[in-house]
């Protein structure tokens, strides 16, 4: 088993920064891929970006040049560092992990990120 726990959001204005951090516990040996995915009021939840355990990343359209994600994997720990947030990122934030041997996803409890106009 796998324990995610997110850190970092807020409430920020329009043009601002926010950094995410996830901190995972438990067998975080099995952990291949770590990222990011949103939540946003009466919409689907949506990959924002991810990291492979060699480094690899892949990011959505509406994020890519404003944030990036990066890994520590140490610890395992995984951010998000998120610049020039706009209205429309406001969404609860949700760390994913995957177990590289059968694919096994665990999700964090999400983190409310508010960008204001």
């Amino acid at each position: 088993q796998v324990q995610l726990v997110e850190s970092g959001g807020g409430l920020v204005q329009a043009g601002g920064s926010l950094r995410l951090s996830c901190a995972p516990s438990g067998s975080i040996f099995s952990i291949n891929s770590m990222g990011w995915y949103r939540q946003a009021p009466g919409k689907q939840r949506e990959l924002v970006a991810n990291i492979a355990r060699i480094g690899s990343t892949n990011y959505a359209d509406s994020v890519k040049g404003r944030f990036t994600i990066s890994r520590d994997n140490a610890k395992n720990w995984v951010y998000l560092q998120m610049n020039s947030l706009k209205p429309e990122d406001t969404a609860v934030y949700y760390c994913n992990a995957k177990r590289g041997y059968d694919g096994t996803t665990y999700w964090g409890q999400g983190t409310q990120v508010t960008v204001s106009s």
